[in-house]
């Protein structure tokens, strides 16, 4: 089985804290659409035949196309790969695109089975501040409107660690994500990324960061409530409702291949990666003359033993310890138990039906876990 991503890098406006390639540019949607079918047709046989089981639009801003724009691609999917074995098609959107008729063409007219709404805080001011289209009221209505068209598959995402966050806020905002009833939480802690306005904010003393004892009992409150209220805490930074994990990010975890199309989207065949240009307009003239602008990376076994402890590790079901060995040999197998031994005598890590995984303990220090575990050749 494999995955497809498809980027659509626009947006109405830039958040402060996004570093993702995204543009403004609107006026080449057109042209991009054109250009990325080129690439799907171009690269039929990057996935050798595998069965499409997820497709994924992300961006950028992918509530930004029309239904002309969906179904163009679609066509091509349907033409080029087949879709009859996809389980899952997602939709990134930001809240305030998904009025009443842009919900029911999504379900009706088109092949989404999945939302994910970017909706980051239920703080007004916050909003304001991260520079997000969007208020919390707008947040709430639209869930509502996607359940409400026959959505039964809905992902939230939230940010934690923002400025002046305070752990009365984060618990509002943790109470009102799980008042929604979505299948699907991601919550993620905010990063200062060089380059994006919110680093400028911050090198100007404009914003300061929270500190780690906060930021350990925000992650706390997170895992509690949400576990409370019944979600399985899978990845990291994601929580389900029982069996509602997202297929598509999981492959990613999991080393199952896909194929990334558009500006800056990466791909893996199992063996390589190769990632496009991140500049809309190269990529666009790239496709329209017959030469993709892209770049490889080769991976030998130390390389992707290393990807493999820093994706697995993450999630709940950790590393499968015998395909470890099989996969990356005999010295790799060991020098991973070896490492692992002081986080399995602390309680940091278990390993339990042949799996190693993190327990909650662990999860606190993941950061430092995975990269003791990770391969360094002298």
């Amino acid at each position: 089985m494999a995955g497809i991503y498809i980027h659509i890098p626009f947006c109405k406006t830039r958040c402060v804290y996004c570093d993702f390639y995204s543009t403004t540019q609107s006026q080449l949607k057109k042209r991009y659409i054109r250009a990325l079918c080129q690439e799907l047709r171009s690269r039929k046989e990057y996935l050798k035949g595998e069965p499409v089981r997820t497709v994924y639009f992300g961006g950028g801003t992918p509530s930004q196309l029309n239904e002309e724009d969906f179904a163009l691609v679609f066509e091509t999917l349907e033409e080029v790969y087949g879709l009859g074995a996809c389980e899952e098609t997602t939709l990134e959107a930001n809240p305030d695109d998904l009025t009443d008729d842009y919900v029911a063409m999504l379900h009706d007219r088109l092949p989404f089975n999945r939302i994910s709404m970017g909706i980051q805080t239920f703080d007004d001011e916050m909003l304001r501040l991260l520079n997000r289209r969007h208020n919390a009221s707008q947040a709430i209505e639209a869930v509502g409107r996607c359940r409400r068209a026959g959505f039964g598959n809905i992902s939230i995402d939230l940010i934690y660690g923002l400025p002046g966050e305070t752990d009365r806020r984060w618990q509002d905002d943790l109470q009102q994500a799980v008042a929604l009833d979505v299948e699907h939480i991601s919550a993620y802690h905010l990063t200062y990324e060089e380059g994006t306005p919110l680093y400028d904010m911050l090198q100007a003393h404009r914003v300061s960061q929270v500190d780690e004892d906060s930021s350990l009992r925000f992650f706390s409150a997170l895992t509690d409530t949400l576990g409370k209220a019944g979600y399985v805490h899978y990845e990291i930074s994601n929580f389900c409702k029982p069996g509602r994990h997202s297929r598509h990010n999981t492959s990613y975890w999991q080393g199952i291949p896909y194929l990334g199309c558009g500006p800056s989207a990466h791909s893996f065949d199992g063996v390589g990666r190769e990632w496009n240009v991140s500049s809309l307009t190269q990529y666009i003239e790239g496709m329209e003359s017959g030469n993709r602008p892209f770049e490889t990376e080769y991976r030998d076994t130390a390389t992707r033993y290393n990807e493999c402890v820093m994706t697995a590790l993450r999630t709940m079901w950790g590393i499968p310890m015998e395909q470890l060995r099989q996969e990356y040999g005999e010295k790799l197998y060991r020098y991973c138990l070896d490492m692992a031994a002081p986080y399995l005598t602390d309680g940091k890590l278990e390993l339990k039906d042949g799996f190693l995984r993190l327990t909650r303990r662990g999860i606190f220090v993941s950061d430092g876990i995975m990269s003791d575990l990770m391969y360094v050749d002298d």
